[in-house]
C-alpha cells in the first residue's frame, strides 16, 4: 500500500506521517478544504459524510500525484474503482432531514439535505471530481471488518479493466465525530494485508 490516509477531528496522517490540524474542531474539514483543495465550491453544499470523504480522498490523491487535479493521469479514469464502507450510513443527513419533516405545522422538506440521505453520494462526488468511470459503491457494515472489506475489494479486481481502487472506511454520524481511513489499492497487492494495515 503506497498511499493511505487517516482523518478524524483530531488526527491527520498521510502515508504514516502526522500532519497538523488547525482551527475549531467543527471547522477542521472546511479549513483542510480551504488550505489544500479550494477549487471545488460544491464542497460547501455537501453533508458531513460527503465533506469528510471528499477531503480525505483529495488529500490522498494529492499524495499520489502532487499538484493540481489536472495533473492526475487520465489513465486512472477508466480503470479506478471507488468502494467505501461505514456503519452509520447517511445518519447525519438523515437526522437533519427528519427535523425538516417532523412536525405537520412546521413542515419544510429540504431537497438540498434530502439529496445526501444516501451514503453513496460521497463515492459519486469523488468519481465526478476525478472523472472516474470505474465501479463505485458504498457498503454498510456493522463495524470495520477487515475480512469483509478485503473480500469486496478482491471482487472489484475480477473485472479485468479495474487496475486500482480508492477504498476504505468513511464513517460520520455527525460533524464532530468522523473517521476516514482510505487507501489506494493496486491490482496484485496483498489486499487483506493492506486493508488490515489501514484499519489498525
Amino acid at each position: 500500500m503506497k498511499h493511505w490516509i487517516v482523518l478524524t477531528p483530531d488526527t491527520l496522517r498521510i502515508d504514516g506521517v502526522e500532519r497538523p490540524l488547525t482551527g475549531e474542531r467543527t471547522a477542521r474539514l472546511a479549513e483542510l478544504y480551504r488550505s489544500a483543495i479550494g477549487d471545488y465550491p460544491k464542497f460547501f453544499k455537501m453533508d458531513d459524510l460527503c465533506k469528510a470523504g471528499f477531503v480525505a480522498a483529495e488529500l490522498l490523491l494529492k499524495a499520489e500525484y502532487p499538484g493540481d487535479v489536472t495533473d492526475r493521469p487520465a489513465y486512472n479514469t477508466d480503470h479506478r474503482a471507488v468502494l467505501l464502507f461505514n456503519c452509520s450510513s447517511s445518519l447525519s443527513a438523515d437526522t437533519k432531514y427528519q427535523a425538516t419533516i417532523q412536525q405537520a405545522d412546521n413542515y419544510f422538506p429540504s431537497p438540498s439535505i434530502f439529496v445526501y440521505t444516501l451514503p453513496n453520494i460521497v463515492t459519486g462526488e469523488i468519481a465526478i471530481r476525478n472523472k472516474y468511470y470505474g465501479e463505485t459503491n458504498f457498503i454498510i457494515l456493522q463495524h470495520p471488518d477487515g475480512e469483509a472489506i478485503a473480500r469486496q475489494v478482491e471482487n472489484l479486481f475480477l473485472d479485468e479493466t479495474t487496475s486500482s481502487a480508492l477504498t476504505g472506511w468513511v464513517d460520520c454520524p455527525d460533524e464532530l465525530h468522523y473517521e476516514v481511513r482510505l487507501a489506494i489499492i493496486e491490482r496484485g497487492e496483498n489486499i487483506t494485508e493492506a486493508i488490515n494495515q489501514l484499519l489498525k
